[in-house]
């Protein structure tokens, strides 16, 4: 990192992150919020049906989808974590269809923080959004002992393009557009365990725009999309299950890992948010017996700015697949869905 600034790292913490009583109470508020907007029409994507990101609509032709999502650094260059949080909170428009159009930066940062350290963390986000199509417009920020930072980014989708977790059907093929492991890599490197190449193949992934993959996955005309965060891959692989009432069957050996993840899992490498995906989605997922620990890791890994989870028709799979290729982007079909519900995972 630059000389005169600290390390990120040290002061991050999952303060935040809410455990199973705590994600349970957190529904329970959510559900009483969601009797109030019931009655708006134009609310088209709301806590009524919860998604990736709110859709409101303007007009016949165009709706507003917005959404806002910023956390503490979870690695120490201060450039990165601007870029990873801004691709991140992104992330959930391109899930939902939709176009960034606007963003303003959520921040936080401590009174005694190196004035070019902060001039780095926005620098990071204002690109990403500008590769994005979008602009910054301002934002706000306050003073905190951890440093956190993010957006509220806003963009633009057709009231009948949405994608939605609900839609996946019984013969569709699944699949991911990033490999998974974010969660266990930062977590080595913040040991001081993951090396320079596996820490660099993790930011690569989380600095990289889901734009692209949203365009293709309208383009072959995708069931159900969502995007994988920090729920991890089952965790939002059982919201896809449960809105759309059908069975996601992932196959194990083909879902893609990012180097060293499943080395750094096999070596007790975890996290708190994982022990939490498990204990809140353990019930709704069955796993293969012959699915080992370490993977298991990384099914549960929560991720940071993730690939696309999409339901896409049979008829269409060989099509996706040819596009992605084409646009230089990466797709894998890792299982497909059937009768039935919640997930289940095969060796």
């Amino acid at each position: 990192m630059a000389s005169g600034t600290e390390r990120l790292t040290k002061l991050a913490s999952c303060a935040g992150c809410a455990g199973k009583a705590g994600m349970q109470e957190l529904s329970e508020v959510l559900r009483h919020l969601s009797d109030v907007s019931a009655d708006q029409p134009d609310l088209l994507v709301g806590l009524t049906a919860p998604d990736d990101a709110a859709v409101y609509r303007l007009n016949d032709e165009q709706a507003v989808v917005l959404t806002v999502d910023f956390f503490a650094p979870l690695v120490d260059d201060p450039y990165d974590y601007g870029a990873i949080s801004a691709t991140n909170a992104m992330s959930d428009v391109y899930a939902m269809g939709g176009e960034v159009v606007l963003a303003l930066n959520v921040a936080a940062f401590p009174e005694d923080m190196a004035s070019e350290t902060i001039a780095k963390v926005i620098q990071g986000g204002a690109d990403k959004v500008r590769e994005a199509g979008g602009v910054i417009a301002g934002g706000h920020t306050i003073l905190d002992d951890e440093p956190k930072y993010g957006l509220c980014a806003m963009g633009l989708v057709h009231p009948d393009a949405i994608f939605r977790k609900g839609g996946a059907e019984p013969g569709d093929v699944l699949f991911l557009t990033k490999a998974l492991g974010t969660g266990i890599i930062t977590t080595a490197a913040g040991r001081d365990e993951a090396s320079p190449e596996q820490l660099a193949a993790a930011v690569e992934s989380m600095t990289t725009l889901n734009r692209h993959a949203s365009h293709i996955a309208r383009e072959i005309s995708a069931h159900a999309m969502t995007d994988v965060t920090g729920y991890s891959l089952l965790g939002h692989a059982r919201e896809v299950a449960a809105a759309s009432d059908v069975r996601l069957r992932i196959i194990a050996p083909a879902v893609p890992v990012l180097p060293g993840a499943l080395e750094h899992a096999k070596g007790g490498i975890s996290t708190a948010g994982a022990r939490r995906n498990r204990e809140f989605y353990g019930e709704h997922v069955r796993l293969d017996q012959a699915v080992s620990e370490a993977m298991q890791g990384v099914l549960f890994d929560p991720q940071t700015s993730g690939g696309l989870l999409m339901a896409v028709g049979q008829d269409r799979a060989s099509d996706a697949q040819a596009r992605f290729k084409a646009a230089g982007l990466s797709a894998w079909a890792i299982g497909e869905v059937v009768t039935g519900a919640g997930v289940e995972v095969v060796a």
